[in-house]
Order: structure tokens, then sequence, then C-alpha cells
């Protein structure tokens, strides 16, 4: 059996990673492990433009910590840790992140694009996916309810360095 004691979820704040967060709460929960919930956001490029004001760099950062904090498991004994990072890079950022908390499993969202969408937006699910230093749990919809006869949409898969 797979010992878990740190699940890193690395989240956008979309319905597929509320999804993913449900179900890594929920593995914490029954691992008794640490959640340490992240969001790589890119760094606010303030450019004199006309038309309305990028936001502040303290309050861009102020309000996406808020919207990491106002994530919270339905168990409260799940030990959550929000992280806020700054780059250009999301996945080199998770990967990096991954190393340093020496997480167990990574639990993340997909959007499922495929062909142009993912070549020009590429996919920061799949480039964790194929670089991750442990195995990565993929959520790409909403999970059904509970007892719902529908069958789990989420795929697990173990990267290989």
């Amino acid at each position: 059996m797979l010992a878990i004691k740190t699940v890193l979820h690395p989240t956008d704040f979309s319905d597929n990673s509320r999804a993913a967060f449900q179900l890594a709460c929920a593995l914490a929960h029954d691992y008794g492990a640490r959640l340490v919930v992240a969001h790589v956001a890119r760094r606010p490029v303030i450019t004199p433009l006309v038309g309305p004001l990028p936001p502040q760099p303290e309050t861009y950062q102020e309000e996406l910590t808020e919207q990491l904090k106002g994530l919270q498991a339905a168990a409260p004994e799940v030990r959550m840790e929000p992280r806020l990072m700054l780059s250009e890079d999301p996945a080199g950022e998770i990967l990096r992140l991954a190393a340093e908390v020496e997480c167990d499993l990574i639990v993340l969202g997909t959007h499922g694009r495929t062909g142009l969408g993912r070549v020009l937006l590429g996919s920061v699910a799949e480039q964790v996916l194929r670089r991750a230093p442990c195995p990565v749990l993929t959520v790409k919809m909403p999970l059904p309810a509970a007892g719902s006869a529908e069958a789990p949409l989420a795929t697990a898969e173990k990267v290989r360095a």
C-alpha cells in the first residue's frame, strides 16, 4: 500500500480544480496526511496602457492569498497549508514545490484540452504528469455525487523520471 504523508493540490480555482480539491481533501483525511494547496500566478505586468489599470502587485497577491485561504476542507482535521507562488512557469513551480515538500501524491484538475487548444495553450497537468517525482492523480471533470451509478472520472498514473 502506498504511504501518503503529504498531498499536493495545485489549483487554478476552476471547476475541475474544485473537484480535484475535494478528492485531495478526502485522501488527506483518509491517510492522515497534510494537504499543501498551491496556486501559481503570473506576475502582474504594469504597462502604461489606455483603459483600466491592472491590479497593483500587492493587491493582486493579497487577493490570491485570500482566495487560497478560502478553500476549506470539509473535514476540519485536514491539515492544510496554502502556498502562493508567482512564476511564468506554473508546471516548473509545481514540480519544484513537490520536491520541496516531499509530496507523496499530486492531485490536480485538468481541463482536458485537445487539438489546437492544447498546442497553443499547453497543458500544465500534462507537464506535471510527465515530470513529477511521485504519483499524480488527475481529475478531468467534477466527480459524480456520492452513491451515483456513474463511474469515477479520475485517473491515476505513476510518473517515472
